[in-house]
This record gives structure tokens, sequence and C-alpha cells, in this order.
């Protein structure tokens, strides 16, 4: 073989070489770039569910360490009275020509969509001595605070409240202020701050948020009501007990968006 032949055949060789070496360089490459995207995704997920783990925690301890706000004072007028008669709060004038139970719960998302739409509604009709309402504090949400009991927490508070002449005004303002359903509610503490809030000075209003002076007739009346066939509605299908829940007569009504006209002008139920 002559020497051109040889360094021929040699720069082929030399050449091949080269292309096996980049061939695996790239290969090494890719590999590497395929390695690096995977941990990026892999990073970016984990973010994303921390991140979405620390905003579920934010959002269920929202009430954690907060003052629930009194806000506007509810102005009761001249006569109107608020009276307690064991779980039952009635507001009115003496001798309202209409009466209607209202059954609901602290923690309850459509009874807080219920008071905002409704709440000055009933107010006004309180005021102009035409309507008396029994409000019925319900633990049907019991276990659907974290921790749970905040339903029951919040009703033996409100009749605490009543006895203090100041159940429309805390009734008002846990509303106002309801926690998430699932989320933590307000503990006794923050509790017994909002009836200071609103004017709550006598010491055995504290004493009964701490004691659950109220939790054996709040859990009786509970079972009552759910247990009435006259409170039963049907809800998807079935007939059984809900919030809110009115009831004029002792007998549930239709919760339309009519139903107070209907309550004043006796076409209810």
């Amino acid at each position: 073989m002559g020497g051109a032949a040889r360094n021929a055949r040699k720069s082929r060789q030399q050449a091949a070489a080269a292309r096996s070496v980049a061939q695996a360089r790239g290969q090494a490459g890719g590999d590497r770039k395929r390695v690096i995207a995977v941990v990026v995704a892999v990073v970016v997920i984990a973010a994303l569910v921390i991140g979405g783990v620390l905003w579920i925690n934010a959002s269920k301890n929202s009430t954690q360490d907060t003052a629930i706000k009194p806000g506007a004072t509810p102005t009761l007028g001249a006569g109107v009275v608020e009276k307690r008669d064991g779980a039952v709060i009635s507001v009115g004038k003496p001798g309202a020509p209409k009466t209607v139970d209202l059954y609901a719960d602290f923690l309850c998302p459509i009874c807080g969509q219920f008071q905002q739409t409704y709440g000055s509604q009933v107010e006004q009709a309180i005021n102009d001595g035409k309507l008396t309402v029994r409000y019925h504090m319900m633990i049907l949400l019991n276990n659907r605070s974290d921790p749970p009991g905040y339903s029951l927490e919040s009703a033996n508070a409100a009749l605490a409240a009543a006895d203090a002449q100041k159940f429309t005004a805390f009734h008002d303002a846990l509303f106002k202020n309801q926690p998430e359903e699932g989320g933590r509610g307000y503990d006794k503490a923050q509790l017994i701050k909002l009836g200071q809030d609103i004017g709550i000075t006598d010491p055995k209003f504290a004493e009964a948020i701490n004691s659950g002076a109220n939790d054996q007739q709040l859990q009786a009346a509970y079972q009552q009501a759910v247990n009435d066939p006259n409170l039963q509605q049907d809800y998807q299908g079935q007939r059984s007990f809900g919030t809110p829940t009115l009831a004029v007569n002792g007998k549930a009504i239709p919760t339309t968006p009519d139903w107070l006209s209907k309550v004043l002008g006796g076409t209810a139920g």
C-alpha cells in the first residue's frame, strides 16, 4: 500500500473516530438535558404542591389570632325585645302580628348568604313591629370545622350574649365574619372578646362560654329539630332537615326570594 493510500485510510479512520466521539458527546448532552428537564419538572411540581398545601393551611387557619369584627351595631327600634326561652331567642315587638322561626348554623355557608341577603329586610320588619323572629341556633355542622365543635361553641356563646341583651349584635357579627366550612372556627377567647367589643361586661358571659353552659340545651334542641317531620324538606330527592330552615306555625316553608312578603302577608305555608 502506497503512502497516499495509507494517509487516506488514516484520514478516514480519524474522521470516523471524530464522528463517534461527537455522537457520544451529543448523546451524553441529550441525556443530561433530559435529566435536567426532569429535575426541573419535579422541582416545579414540588413547589406547586408545597405552595398549595401552604395556601390551604393558611385558608383553613385564617381565623387564628384574629379578632371578630363587631361591624355596625344593628339598630333595634324602640320597643324591640330580645327574649330567651331555653335555646330559642325571640326578637320583636310585643304584639307583632307575624312570627317566623329561623333555624341556622353559624358555620353554614348558605345561612351566611341568607343573612347577607335578607338580614336588613328582617331587621326592618322587626323594627316596624310587623314581625317577631324566633332564632334557633343549630349544630348541624359541628363536625365540619377543624378542630370540630365550632357550631356548638358559637351557638352557646350566642345564647350567653342573649342573656346580656346583645344577641342581635353578636349574631350579626358571627355571620359577617363567618369562618370557612372545613376550616378553623373561632375559639372561646375570640368569642369572649367579641362580646366585650359589643359592650358585654357581665363576667357571667365569659363563664358561660368557658363552661359550655348551654351545650346540653342546644344538643337537645338540635335533635328535636332533626327528628321533627314538620321541619323536613326535599333535599336532592330525600326528605331531611337542613339549614337554613324557615317555619311558620311549626311547619317548614320554602326559602323562596319572596318568603318574607309571604310571611308578612299571611300567605306563607
